[in-house]
């Protein structure tokens, strides 16, 4: 089952500057949640809602372009979905082939370019070559960044960054003491990308479940109550439009 959200008719995105927005968040991260309730809601299996749910990133990133938003982060598949039936596992592990198939020589028209973050290495071969084929299409493009985080989990970047980092100061290629934030955060997946100023969640749920745990730190929430095969330009525009009233003091007053 697809479900196709027609918000614009034409493939070639203009950049647009709404100017009722007097700032847009310049790295926007968001959780994708509600893609099993979303079918289970309709009598159908949950593979319905990963399906639908597709179609749903392609128009995200129409209206992430359209309001000139720079870098596109999406929880796609955490290191603990691998806890779900194999069914779905297998079939989650087979939809970045069945996307980019569809929507890839779209993203290369409007510039956006590719990218992942998460272990990587621990993906089945099918998957990683797809993906990698389209990285390497989009490598040269500079729009739109959109940042894949699959096989993400917080915890295991941040243990992964503290060994290496660890071992980096044991082979005397790093004194311990000129680690400060900025050296460790060059240990994250993410590195060389600034934190994301907002991150938005879908369905309900008002919890990060082990999400870009450091880079969040100073990041502003929005939350709706929304299944995200239901998300939409609309409802994107209301986040927008609450984190432009927002004012971040990081801290200060």
């Amino acid at each position: 089952m697809s479900m196709k959200l027609p918000f614009f008719k034409n493939k070639q995105i203009k950049v647009l500057k709404n100017t009722e927005l007097s700032k847009v968040p310049h790295h926007l991260a968001i959780i994708m949640d509600g893609n099993g309730r979303w079918a289970k809601k309709r009598g159908l299996p949950r593979i319905a809602g990963h399906k639908a749910a597709m179609d749903v990133v392609q128009n995200t990133v129409r209206t992430a372009i359209k309001y000139d938003i720079k870098i596109l982060t999406l929880f796609t598949f955490s290191t603990e979905n691998w806890k779900r039936p194999r069914p779905e596992v297998d079939f989650l592990m087979k939809l970045p082939k069945e996307f980019l198939h569809v929507y890839l020589p779209e993203l290369i028209e409007n510039n956006v370019r590719i990218e992942t973050i998460g272990d990587f290495e621990g993906l089945p071969e099918g998957t990683k070559k797809v993906i990698n084929h389209a990285k390497e299409k989009t490598r040269n493009n500079d729009g739109l960044l959109l940042n894949f985080a699959i096989n993400y989990g917080g915890r295991f970047e941040i243990m992964k960054a503290v060994k290496q980092l660890a071992a980096d100061i044991e082979n005397k290629e790093l004194q311990a003491d000129a680690v400060d934030e900025s050296v460790f955060s060059r240990y994250l997946f993410t590195n060389g990308l600034p934190d994301p100023d907002l991150l938005i969640r879908t369905s309900g749920e008002q919890r990060l479940s082990n999400f870009l745990l450091w880079q969040l730190a100073y990041s502003e929430f929005w939350f709706t109550d929304t299944l995200w095969p239901d998300f939409n330009e609309t409802i994107f525009y209301q986040a927008l439009v609450e984190y432009d009233q927002r004012i971040r003091r990081y801290g200060g007053l």
